[in-house]
């Protein structure tokens, strides 16, 4: 609505300046007439929104009036709460106690004397497993300086397993289950490879070798 009235402002406005450049009074008149409808426009407008205002004012007092019962009702609950409490009880049955029924007493199981356990006989005992090849690397022998000068030069044969490195003699257990190389004993020494601590390599080598080099 308000644009309306600007509009209608506007053409006042232009009417009057129409009517000053061409001197002619009937454009005066003309906005006149516009500029009271807009005041009239702007007028009804005012009205509608005081009507409005006034609707919009009313409403909350209705409905304050309508609460006022329910708020009489709990003020006046407020005032007597032992009135509420013994109307609340007397609609709620009271629970009777129930009575639990006696515990039976537990027996307890009547103690065991323990079984002794008898050895089996000796045509019963269990058979030893079977020996199984030994995991890792033993230890390297600690050969004494004098076994080592005669073993560096010796060509006996010992055996030796790839990717371990110590050297033995054919009847030592660690290797079991092993494919062995077979190779001098100065060619494992040259090559690296250690004498293993089990079978004592350079130990019964050079003990072989000084025997029998003995003179008669």
């Amino acid at each position: 609505m308000l644009y309306v009235v600007l509009v209608l402002v506007l053409v006042a406005a232009g009417l009057v300046v129409a009517g000053l450049i061409t001197a002619n009074t009937l454009w005066a008149w003309v906005s006149v007439g516009v500029s009271v409808l807009a005041g009239l426009v702007m007028l009804a407008e005012w009205l509608r929104r005081r009507k409005q205002a006034a609707v919009a004012a009313g409403k909350p007092a209705a409905v304050s009036a309508e609460d006022e019962p329910e708020d009489d009702e709990k003020l006046k609950a407020e005032l007597n709460p032992d009135t509420v409490e013994g109307e609340v009880a007397g609609e709620l049955p009271v629970d009777e106690p129930v009575e639990e029924p006696a515990a039976e007493p537990v027996t307890e199981p009547a103690a065991t004397e323990p079984t002794a356990v008898l050895p089996a006989p000796d045509d019963e005992q269990p058979e030893e497993p079977a020996a199984v090849a030994e995991t890792g690397d033993p230890g390297e022998e600690d050969t004494d300086a004098a076994d080592l000068l005669i073993v560096a030069e010796l060509d006996v044969e010992v055996l030796v397993v790839d990717e371990y490195p110590r050297y033995h003699l054919a009847e030592c257990a660690w290797l079991t289950d092993r494919e062995t190389i077979p190779i001098a004993v100065a060619e494992a020494r040259d090559l690296g490879f250690t004498p293993c601590s089990r079978c004592t390599p350079d130990a019964h080598l050079a003990a072989t070798h000084r025997e029998t080099t003995k003179t008669p």
